[in-house]
């Protein structure tokens, strides 16, 4: 993707959750084969975006190998994904005026696409339009390309208690953007395959040896 294109997307790395089926802490930060799994994430949306962050409250200074700022929720009380993605909106604005967009994506997903961006640009009409992935017929709400236009409505639907991404999403044109699956060890993989409990991390580790684009 030209640097152009690029500069009008912000990449933010959701790492807000509570890892419950993980048995707490940061999964993110979990080994898989030989570095934690964040980097992977990194090193597969980098090239696909401008500036980059990471979106996580506690000690950010966990996060320091990785040269990133962090930037907690600006809602209290764990209020999910979308104040993740506000606080990614909010960031960008500052960070990246340049960019129209900020695309998100769960950092529990080592085998993102590498064209995730890309397509995602390709399927919005403008820049108040959102966009999430799919695959397999399965919408993912964490992972989507949101106009920074549209914070101050985000803002006031989570005042107003709103937690589903869904049902925010339904208040504005949105479009899904299917995913192929990936081929890997001769298995056909979710591109956004998460590594949510122990067994799952096992399993990308068994996979990962042999990731392709």
């Amino acid at each position: 993707m030209v640097d152009r294109a690029k500069n009008r997307v912000t990449g933010v790395l959701l790492a807000g959750g509570l890892s419950r089926r993980m048995g707490g802490g940061d999964k993110c930060l979990r080994d898989l084969a030989g570095k934690p799994m964040l980097a992977h994430i990194i090193e597969r949306l980098q090239p696909q975006v401008g500036a980059m962050v990471i979106n996580a409250n506690g000690d950010p200074a966990r996060f320091a190998q990785f040269g990133l700022d962090v930037v907690p929720d600006t809602i209290e009380g764990f209020a999910g994904p979308l104040a993740g993605v506000l606080a990614g909106m909010r960031w960008s604005a500052t960070h990246a005026p340049e960019a129209r967009w900020i695309v998100t994506v769960s950092t529990d997903a080592p085998f993102l696409p590498l064209d995730l961006t890309e397509r995602f640009l390709a399927a919005v009409s403008d820049a108040r339009t959102i966009a999430l992935a799919a695959s397999g017929g399965d919408v993912h709400p964490v992972i989507g390309l949101w106009p920074v236009a549209l914070a101050d409505d985000l803002e006031e639907q989570l005042k107003a208690g709103v937690r589903k991404v869904l049902h925010w999403t339904d208040r504005h044109f949105t479009v899904v953007v299917e995913f192929p699956f990936l081929q890997l060890h001769g298995r056909m993989i979710d591109p956004f395959f998460n590594a949510n409990t122990p067994e799952e991390l096992d399993e990308a580790r068994t996979l990962i040896e042999s990731r392709s684009p």
